[in-house]
């Protein structure tokens, strides 16, 4: 559980640092973020976990989201994982979509990804173990969100450990990624033919499945270029509808896909999951 500090700042009152450290998970070195408001340095506080989009890395939501400001405001923890794991000998690809920046927060099945492509166990088993033995984290009150591709994490990791996250989230995510382009070239890929497999990693599939006992909350820009083709939200909102699960999904008229439109939202977001986690 060593980690390495890569950088710190003071931000906010608090600390917005970078680490590093040796991943049993994806057996590779992992980076994360962190922030810690300044009254983290009294008492554990709340963690809310965001996970980033195709391409992104921690430093995206780090630098352009402006969380931290709301989460000092709200006395909450924010980690921001990489998205895939990364360094010499990864398996990878030219295309964006696949590969490193790409890894669908699951745990591939598939040569030449299986050897190191494990972000869920790196996400739910190996992450909060990291926090829990180096911050003053309350992991017992956790939320997930996420962007994109990381809203899809979100998404799928929540439903499948609600003991785990209290919490969730997200910003357009792929809601049903086994019938949309970028998430069958991800699960053809990571996981193979077997399509059983694609239905545990798949948003609207799970939610028919385990429902969700807490609210949702998503926000969707109406003008996403993604929107049609590989976001599909309301195939969400019917298996949510079909399960009572209470969702609520804005479209916000104008935005796009970018880190404008998650800025935008970022405050209430963690409004939003600090209101519960607190209750």
């Amino acid at each position: 559980m060593t980690i390495e500090t890569l950088s710190e700042q003071k931000c906010f009152g608090g600390i917005q640092g970078v680490y590093r450290h040796q991943s049993s998970s994806t057996g590779t070195d992992m980076e994360f973020a962190v922030f810690q408001p300044a009254e983290a340095a009294k008492k554990p506080l709340p963690v809310l976990v965001f996970l980033s989009g195709l391409t992104c890395t921690w430093e995206n939501f780090t630098t352009k989201a402006g969380a931290q400001r709301y989460a000092a405001e709200h006395g909450v923890i924010v980690v921001a994982p990489d998205t895939s794991p990364r360094g010499e000998g990864v398996a990878d690809d030219q295309a964006y979509d696949l590969g490193k920046g790409a890894g669908f927060y699951l745990n591939a099945t598939e040569d030449p990804w299986a050897k190191h492509y494990r972000m869920e166990d790196y996400v739910v088993k190996e992450l909060p173990a990291v926090l829990a033995n180096n911050f003053p984290v309350d992991l017992d009150r956790m939320g997930i969100t996420g962007h994109s591709m990381g809203g899809h994490g979100a998404l799928t990791l929540a439903i499948k450990n609600p003991d785990l996250f209290k919490t969730l989230s997200a910003f357009a995510p792929i809601v049903s990624p086994a019938n949309c382009p970028w998430g069958q070239k991800a699960f053809n890929n990571y996981l193979g033919d077997n399509i059983a497999t694609w239905g545990q990693n798949d948003a609207s599939a799970l939610v028919e499945t385990f429902g969700w006992s807490g609210d949702i909350l998503i926000d969707q820009g109406a003008s996403d270029t993604f929107l049609e083709t590989e976001l599909l939200p309301d195939v969400f909102v019917r298996a949510c509808e079909r399960k009572s699960v209470a969702l609520t999904l804005r479209m916000q008229e104008g935005y796009d896909h970018s880190y404008y439109f998650i800025a935008s939202f970022i405050e209430d977001h963690i409004a939003w999951h600090a209101k519960r986690l607190k209750a």
